[in-house]
């Protein structure tokens, strides 16, 4: 294995156990750019009562603030855990080029941070989910849709 991957991987272990002592989730993640850290974040859920306090998410905020960018081209994300599916999501938006994960969500479910609702979630039809969706208004919404479609100047993402 590479050194570097190792060294970021450990700092990212490291970041997770320092969150459980400090009444955080058991969870960190660094993002790198050209071998330089450009991002930190750890489970801070409880600590912000904000659901999307994830470790991914609070290092991707600070690493897209680091860059003065939406978008993480050309960098590695070395987390603790696999990502859920709201950090996957937002990964996958930021454009990381990789991701090295150290425990799996199989890991996760067994310590009671299970997603597998949220996996099965999504192939169901929205009819039959767990949470009732009900679309209104689409008519009134698609204005702002078309406005988007003529912006000469929109930046695109």
């Amino acid at each position: 294995m590479n050194e570097d991957h190792e060294k970021f991987m450990n700092e990212a272990i490291a970041l997770s156990k320092d969150s459980v002592s400090c009444g955080g989730g058991p969870f960190g993640t660094v993002i790198v750019k050209d071998g330089k850290v450009i991002g930190r974040g750890v489970n801070s859920v409880t600590k912000l009562n904000d659901p999307t306090a994830h470790g991914e998410i609070v290092a991707i905020r600070e690493a897209c603030t680091s860059l003065n960018s939406f978008r993480l081209d050309g960098c590695i994300l070395y987390t603790s855990c696999e990502p859920c599916p709201m950090c996957l999501g937002a990964i996958y938006w930021s454009r990381v080029q990789e991701i090295y994960f150290a425990n799996t969500r199989e890991d996760a479910a067994s310590i009671g941070f299970d997603d597998a609702l949220i996996y099965d979630e999504l192939s169901v039809p929205l009819r039959d989910r767990k949470i009732a969706f009900h679309q209104i208004m689409r008519g009134e919404a698609l204005v702002a849709f078309h406005s988007w479609t003529t912006k000469k100047d929109k930046i695109l993402y």
